[in-house]
């Protein structure tokens, strides 16, 4: 614990995280025993401000945990999918693929079309009937120790911090919550389970987790190009076959369409910009028609795990939980990880009022490590363990139909001709100098279809204080101008999704390429929208993202 004096306050579960998984924990929590005391803090300004997912619910995890939702009048599902197609998109044309080609996971009928920032604020409420306090607006910044080294808690951030450290007229020194057990449910490489992982050395024995960066806008089409119910998955142009990737559109709620593209994360050339490919793939013949007449209302980006059944770490340690997205849920061919969020929570849960009704503290919840694989979680992680590391050997157009015949012998026969194959380099290795690629000429965006990195976070309603420490942490100033600029040209300026990063000259220009030797890195904290890539991606792991005064970054709006 940091010296300054907390006042701190006292709870059965502390929960880092009001997504799917910490607020699915909190409500089974209390549905086991009412009188536990359960908190859950969030980073966000209020609940679902940093939700950002496609998003097509499987209601798996919603059935377990609420079987009368559909009772409630205040549920947010109500836009049933009822049209599924998958597109493979050339530079030109299109081409659609039957879906009895597809494994019957890929199936979405049944499946509902949501804002997942409103499913969390739904649950949120649901949450708070129950006795549950939620404190949104309140970053967790530091986890707590007891004298044998198991987690007591959690100290949330200090307010009121000026840049140089000091402390400004409005200082508040961060509160700690202790807890007998403390479940993190902070999302995609969350800054405590980051620290948790190191530790506790929860990734031995496990591939490395890999990642992909999701980017979504929100459009409100005109009435007629709006088809309630249609989900539609591509895949192919704009990137090339050695570049993973795919994209969706969701048409749900008043002629809204949720369009979005991904970028797995392993790419090697340092010149890729994830933006710009997604504003490219807007302007295809087989897409660019949906948004005729139709207006940007919301934009965001986020990190997405992709490692899936071979990466998830070890989930227990003393004192506490990895959860959701936290412990790396996602299946990612079908695009979906709240369902096993969800149920991740609840599972974590059952444990922990176990232990609770046993008089047990701050020890480890070993059933939860050890039961996770045999339940719905786990069968749905190995039937797909092997399609990302397929797509990334053998690249888009071979890699997906290899992968599609491995879901099929795993559906059919129970097993898999491949075993379970490794994942190989994080995808900060993956990344190769600049010397080797060629420069990408992306167009510049019309304003109407396409649209600047700037104005898109204006959209995303991000603020930051300016006048705090810089959150995104550069360890080695020195490292990163001789490597990340000189060698590799300055992918921080083309990865980031919301242009916090600027190599620039003695003039202010624009200086993102090693030939440029007076270049200065510049981080404009201001923009992050908390996707969490540069922590992922940087080549050297120099960048470390870390949170925000409390209630600060994007405000997601039906995202």
């Amino acid at each position: 614990m940091s010296e300054v004096e907390r006042e701190s306050m006292e709870f059965d579960v502390v929960i880092v995280g009001a997504g799917p998984a910490g607020l699915s924990a909190a409500i089974r929590l209390k549905q086991l025993n009412s009188e536990l005391s359960v908190v859950v803090l969030e980073k966000g300004g209020e609940v679902g401000a940093h939700i950002l997912s496609g998003a097509v619910v499987d209601p798996i995890g919603i059935d377990r945990l609420l079987p009368d939702w559909r009772d409630d009048p205040e549920h947010p599902l109500r836009t049933p999918v009822t049209d599924d197609h998958f597109l493979l998109l050339g530079p030109a044309g299109s081409l659609k693929l039957p879906n009895f080609l597809m494994p019957p996971l890929m199936n979405n009928h049944g499946n509902y079309i949501v804002s997942l920032g409103n499913v969390c604020k739904w649950l949120a409420a649901r949450a708070e009937a129950l006795g549950v306090e939620i404190y949104p607006g309140f970053a967790a910044a530091e986890v707590l120790y007891n004298d044998d080294g198991a987690v007591i808690g959690v100290a949330t951030g200090d307010m009121g911090v000026e840049r140089d450290g000091s402390h400004g007229p409005n200082y508040a020194p961060g509160m700690a919550l202790l807890g007998k057990y403390t479940l993190i449910g902070e999302g995609v490489r969350g800054s405590l389970a980051k620290q948790l992982m190191q530790k506790f050395n929860l990734g031995e024995g496990r591939e490395p987790q890999k990642f992909g960066i999701g980017l979504k806008e929100l459009w409100e089409v005109a009435p007629d190009k709006h088809k309630p119910g249609l989900v539609q998955h591509s895949f192919g142009w704009p990137l090339k076959s050695n570049t993973g990737g795919g994209s969706f559109l969701y048409h749900f709620g008043d002629n809204l369409v949720a369009v979005g593209f991904v970028v797995h994360l392993n790419y090697k050339n340092p010149y890729l910009a994830p933006f710009q490919e997604f504003q490219r793939f807007k302007t295809h013949p087989a897409i660019r028609g949906t948004f005729e007449g139709g207006k940007r209302v919301s934009y965001g980006a986020r990190a997405i795990t992709e490692g899936g059944w071979q990466s998830v770490p070890k989930l227990t340690f003393p004192g506490g939980a990895l959860v959701g997205c936290s412990a790396g849920f996602v299946n990612v061919p079908r695009i979906k990880g709240s369902h096993n969020a969800v149920l991740s929570g609840m599972q974590a849960a059952e444990q922990v009022a176990a232990a609770l009704a046993e008089g047990r503290a701050h020890d480890e919840l070993s059933a939860y490590e050890a039961n996770w694989r045999a339940t719905e979680i786990g069968k749905d992680l190995k039937r797909v363990r092997n399609v990302k590391p397929l797509w990334s050997r053998w690249g888009t157009f071979l890699g997906v139909g290899i992968g599609g015949f491995d879901m099929w012998c795993n559906t059919l026969f129970g097993f898999s001709p491949f075993g379970t194959l490794k994942h190989g380099k994080t995808d900060a290795a993956s990344l190769e100098p600049a010397s080797k690629h060629e420069k990408i000429d992306y167009p510049k965006p019309d304003g109407v279809l396409t649209f600047d990195r700037l104005s898109s976070v204006f959209l995303s309603n991000t603020n930051h204080e300016e006048d705090q420490p810089v959150h995104l942490q550069v360890q080695d100033q020195e490292l990163q101008k001789a490597s990340e600029h000189d060698v590799f040209a300055g992918p921080s300026t083309r990865y980031c999704p919301a242009g916090v990063y600027e190599w620039v000259d003695a003039d202010g220009n624009a200086a993102a390429d090693p030939s440029v030797a007076d270049a200065r890195f510049v981080i404009n904290a201001q923009n992050c929208v908390h996707c969490k890539t540069c922590d992922i991606k940087d080549p050297n792991q120099n960048i470390n993202w870390v949170p925000p005064q409390g209630g600060e970054g994007p405000v997601y709006q039906n995202m």
